[in-house]
Order: structure tokens, then C-alpha cells, then sequence
């Protein structure tokens, strides 16, 4: 189903620029070597990040003993939140990976409030992030500190609004549910049992191999679809904005939306636009990108369902504009 929508959106990209020539005068087969190329690049990008982090969900589902990092958080909701929300300075993946270790926490019983709390901030508290963001703009016009303390409140805002839902597990796809009903049958693997190395190295694997089942064809459908929409859609018309303190805003939110950069290397990327885009504009990008491009939300897909998504985009969207704006009024 998900190859299916993939695909069509592809098609229907190139469909549209094929019955309207003028939006872009370069010739189709050489967009389309361009976007094919871009599209690998996101895919080779991102895959070590998904390894690694289906490598620490299964760290997490299957040799923490239960219990354990429970033991540590807070019992009230918010502070609960508060502490996930800042777990992605321990773990130095990008936005990719931290979808397979939050599956792993859903697994364990973490809320879908909690998780996704952790989902959204662990892209831009992750300290590669936070190295690079400060290595591309400094403390210039306060980007670094507005992306750290933008995205964290952001996480939270979405936590806590998805902790009132009051249907939580309508939040998760049905497929992803019987995923975890398959792992709750199995049952916990006590240390001190007979073969329990053994046992353990045999579940380790096999859902290794159920993550990136779940993960990898979402993957490569969304890097499919940035590369098609970065050749398909000119970035003259992005350009022609960007001095506009509302209009580079929105264009600088649409274009994180589609060029799906990783969260390590976005803030070169976003550099490059330094000297024709607003302040305001940039800290927008170096927010909605790790969060809701269209990579990260193919990879969401595989656990939540699209009205949820829906609601996150829609909050990070809003945010963003509004901390852009608020950036570009005190710059």
C-alpha cells in the first residue's frame, strides 16, 4: 500500500511537469538523473543512522532488563516528558534513526505521548546536531540557542497535547500494534535463565530483521519522493522570497519539508542561504526539517497513523512559523 502511494506521488510529480514545461525549462531525463541521484544520496545518508538506531531499539526491547530505565523517570506525566525529551543527547543518530528506538520504547510501554515527545526533540537536542548547528552559525543572531530551547518546547507542546487524547493506541497504525502483541506473547528473557544468552541472540535477530522490514521501504519511498520533488519544483521561486520576513519563512519551511537533509548536516545546507534569507527563516528550517520532511514522516508512517501525523505537522509547522517570526523580530 505505502509503495503503491509512494510510487504515485512520483508519477504524478513528473506528470505535472511534463503537462506544464514552463515551470522548469531543464529537460525531463536529466531532472530525472538529478533527482534519481538525490534520492540515493538522502537513502546512502540515512541508512547507517536507521542501522544504528534498530541496533539500540533492540538494545532496548531485549537486553535492558525490564524495568530498568522505568526505574529512572519521574512518576508525574510532564516531568516524565520533560526527561525523554532530552534522552537524544545520549543517543548520536539522526532523525532516522531515532524512529526504530522509539518503537523500542513503545514496546516496552512507554505512552504514545511520551514517545513521541522523545521522537520530536531527539533530532535537535542530539549533540552531533548541536556540534554542527554551532560549527555552521556560532552563536550568530541566536540560532543555535533558539533551535535547542524551539525544539525542546516543541517536543513538549506535542507530548502534552497528545497525552489528552483519549484514545492513545487509536494514535498507532494496526500493523504496529500486532508488532507489539507478538513481543508481549514472547514474553521478557530472564537473565539467569537456562540458554537465555542464546535466546535472547535469537530474538535480537529476529527483530532486527522485523524493524527493517517496518522501516526500510518507508525509507526509501520518502527519499524517492525528496528527490523528485527537489528536481521538479525550481528553487529560483524559493530565492525570489527570502528577504520577505513572513514569505522566507513559509519558503524556507517548505523547502525542509522536501529536501530531507539529515539532522547532522542540515545546518551547512541551511548556511548556504545565510546571506538572502531572513534569521527568523533559518531557525524554521533547522526546526521543521528534522522533524516533519517527508523522509521523517514516511518513517513515522510505519508506526503512527496518518491523523496523528497530521496533528504533529500541523503544531511543528505552526511553531516554527511562529518562532521564526519572533526571531526575526528581535535579530
Amino acid at each position: 500500500m505505502a509503495l503503491g502511494i509512494g510510487a504515485a506521488v512520483i508519477v504524478a510529480l513528473f506528470l505535472v511537469d511534463a503537462l506544464a514545461p514552463a515551470i522548469f525549462p531543464d529537460p525531463l531525463p536529466t531532472r530525472a538523473q538529478d533527482g534519481l541521484t538525490l534520492a540515493v544520496s538522502v537513502l546512502i545518508e540515512s541508512l547507517p543512522f536507521v542501522v544504528l538506531g534498530v541496533v539500540l531499539s533492540i538494545a532496548v526491547q531485549v537486553w535492558v532488563p525490564p524495568g530498568l530505565i522505568e526505574r529512572w523517570m519521574p512518576r508525574r506525566a510532564w516531568a516524565r516528558r520533560a526527561v525523554l525529551s532530552l534522552l537524544g543527547m545520549l543517543i548520536p543518530v539522526c532523525e532516522c534513526g531515532n524512529v526504530p528506538f522509539a518503537r523500542g520504547l513503545l514496546m516496552r510501554g512507554f505512552s504514545v505521548s511520551e514517545t513521541l515527545t522523545f521522537l520530536i526533540a531527539a533530532p535537535i537536542v542530539n549533540p552531533i546536531v548541536i556540534i554542527t548547528t554551532h560549527a555552521a552559525f556560532g552563536f550568530d543572531d541566536g540560532i543555535l540557542v533558539v533551535r535547542l530551547i524551539g525544539g525542546y518546547l516543541i517536543a513538549n507542546l506535542i507530548g502534552w497535547l497528545y497525552s489528552r487524547h483519549p484514545h492513545p493506541d487509536a494514535l498507532l497504525t494496526d500493523r504496529f500494534r500486532d508488532t507489539c502483541e507478538l513481543a508481549l506473547a514472547r514474553g521478557p528473557v530472564e537473565a539467569g535463565s537456562a540458554g537465555a544468552l542464546g535466546e535472547r541472540g535469537r530474538r535480537s535477530l529476529a527483530q532486527f530483521v522485523i524493524e527493517l522490514r517496518a522501516v526500510m521501504p518507508a525509507l526509501i519511498i520518502g527519499s524517492a519522493i525528496a528527490g523528485a520533488v527537489q528536481v521538479l519544483i525550481p528553487r529560483d521561486v524559493l530565492l525570489a522570497i527570502g528577504s520577505n520576513p513572513a514569505l522566507s519563512i513559509v519558503a524556507m519551511i517548505a523547502l525542509a519539508m522536501v529536501v530531507s537533509i539529515c539532522s547532522n548536516v542540515d545546518s551547512f545546507f541551511a548556511l548556504s542561504f545565510a546571506s538572502t534569507f531572513t534569521p527568523g527563516s533559518l531557525v524554521a528550517f533547522l526546526l521543521v526539517g528534522p522533524l516533519v520532511d517527508v523522509k521523517m514522516l514516511a518513517l513515522m508512517r510505519t508506526t503512527f497513523t496518518t491523523r496523528a501525523l497530521v496533528g504533529v505537522v500541523v503544531v511543528v509547522i505552526l511553531a516554527a512559523f511562529a518562532i521564526g517570526t519572533g526571531v526575526n523580530l528581535f535579530a
